[in-house]
């Protein structure tokens, strides 16, 4: 589903125009992403939690030269999913 299809859908369901629903969901998806920089979690019931979790420094190595080069530590999204999103994706 892309952003467009949810914009259509919220229009459909609430009764906005295609542009009013526009900015409804790119608002909600600014927000979201203005939290998740700031490295806080957003827990939607229902649904599942994003958090930033923070992975650290390590050692690696290049496949091709065999290398061993420094990984820098870095911050990655992680999403996990609600029991409920879990049961109705599987019974679907």
């Amino acid at each position: 589903m892309t952003k467009a299809e949810i914009v259509e859908h919220v229009a459909d369901r609430v009764g906005l125009t295609r542009k009013e629903s526009g900015e409804l969901v790119e608002s909600v998806f600014e927000l979201m992403k203005k939290i998740l920089e700031k490295g806080e979690p957003i827990k939607i019931s229902g649904f599942g939690n994003f958090v930033v979790k923070k992975k650290h420094a390590r050692r690696g190595r290049n496949p091709q030269t065999g290398e061993e080069i420094t990984i820098e530590g870095r911050r990655v999204l992680a999403f996990k999913p609600s029991q409920i999103l879990r049961n109705y994706v599987n019974n679907a």
